[in-house]
């Protein structure tokens, strides 16, 4: 999958599923995603104790509805999996329209949209509508059902892994929680999917594993079966909201200079774009940056969430999210994941004075190159800074170089024995 049409199409498909942080609307998605990337599925029983946490019960849905005195559906959860809150608990009952009311949400301001709720930690039940509809429905005796279930059962999450050269890590992370939610989550988990495609096509440097997990409960649950190799994981971008048409938005790691805060920045510098501050809310990259690991992970949105109208309503639906902004999206990863498999940091074998280069043939193998002149600068560059300090990004950022000419360079004085990494 390489395409804005294909990921485009990729939505589409998980867009009617009934997903939340539990049940069979994330392995249906997992199913999915497993048909175009391996995947290793991992189910953690209900009761299981993450951190401060405890793995809930496991919520499925089978059908909900209120209908009105002729028995017609007027609130339907098959029309929509939105009209449901989220881990609503079972309900049989008859009530008057002003007994319903306290349990049914709308967006008076945007009438015509179905907002998106959820309840997961405290027992509730709830239907969501438009304003539309709500102010259509006459008073009277209406037949309310929810066929759910809370019962014993697991949480679902999956990893993909992109073998690398070495064993250390980059993560990408992003949830599969979320319903029929079009941009927030289902265009990163696309993205996602494509990234890993690219990526094993070649041979990268690093080790990428993709998590699919639940929101906050399938990040904590992963770092707290993970934390005793916590330590390879060098670098992260925690993926959502990549799909509308808004700039792109970076969300610094907590460190505030990780690698690949630097990283993205510089990919993101020349065209319109956004660099947050991070802030211990959001996504998961407060999990991953949690003061216990404090890793070098960040976000990665278009418009960021809660940044858009559409955000978690019923007009996040898959024409709201453009084949061109996820390929957008994609194309800055891969330009992401490139550098960071190849920056490093390098001593100067030859410090006192500049080294001479012509006598190592490294002048003549410019000879006839239309970047002869980069290409002698990047080398320049490259040994002035390699005192084991500066990384190939700071040459890069110092000289106003290309990357790629100062990655190149650098391999070029590598292999005439005067720099090492």
């Amino acid at each position: 999958m390489r395409t804005g049409a294909e990921m485009h199409a990729l939505v589409e498909r998980l867009y009617p599923l009934c997903r939340s942080i539990t049940g069979d609307g994330v392995r249906a998605t997992l199913d999915i995603i497993g048909e175009h990337i391996p995947l290793a599925r991992h189910e953690v029983p209900t009761g299981t104790q993450v951190f401060d946490w405890t793995v809930p019960p496991e919520w499925n849905i089978r059908d909900a509805y209120v209908a009105d005195a002729d028995g017609k559906r007027v609130i339907d959860f098959a029309e929509s999996n939105l009209h449901v809150v989220g881990y609503s608990v079972p309900v049989a009952a008859t009530m008057t329209l002003r007994e319903l009311r306290p349990h049914l949400h709308t967006l008076p301001d945007r009438p015509s949209w179905v907002p998106y709720r959820t309840s997961y930690y405290a027992p509730a039940w709830g239907f969501c509508l438009t304003q539309e509809t709500l102010d259509a429905l006459p008073e009277g005796s209406y037949d309310v059902r929810i066929d759910s279930t809370l019962a014993d059962g697991h949480l679902s999450y999956g990893e993909h892994v992109v073998p690398g050269q070495v064993d250390d890590e980059v993560i990408v992370s992003c949830h599969v929680c979320h319903p029929s939610l079009a941009n927030d989550n289902l265009a990163g988990i696309a993205v996602a999917v494509s990234l890993a495609q690219a990526l094993a096509a070649g041979k990268p440097w690093y080790t990428y594993r993709f998590l699919f997990m639940p929101g906050t409960i399938g990040a904590i649950t992963w770092l707290a079966r993970n934390q005793h190799r916590i330590e390879r994981v060098k670098h992260g971008v925690v993926l959502a909201c990549a799909g509308d048409r808004g700039d792109l938005t970076y969300k610094r790691s907590r460190r505030g200079d990780a690698e690949i805060d630097r990283v993205l920045e510089h990919v993101l510098a020349g065209r319109p774009h956004r660099i947050a501050e991070f802030s211990p809310y959001g996504y998961d990259e407060r999990q991953f940056c949690s003061p216990g690991f404090d890793l070098g992970v960040g976000s990665l949105t278009r418009t960021p969430y809660a940044g858009y109208p559409e955000y978690h309503t019923s007009a996040d639906n898959p024409d709201f999210v453009s084949p061109a902004a996820m390929a957008d999206t994609l194309a800055v990863l891969r330009e992401a994941c490139a550098i960071l498999d190849r920056n490093r940091r390098y001593t100067n074998l030859s410090p006192f004075g500049e080294p001479q280069l012509g006598k190592r043939g490294l002048y003549d193998s410019l000879g006839g190159r239309s970047d002869a002149k980069q290409a002698q600068m990047a080398m320049l560059w490259v040994l002035n800074l390699a005192d084991g300090d500066h990384d190939l990004l700071d040459v890069t950022c110092r000289s106003g170089l290309e990357f790629d000419a100062v990655s190149a360079a650098a391999t070029a004085l590598r292999d005439a024995g005067l720099v090492k990494e």
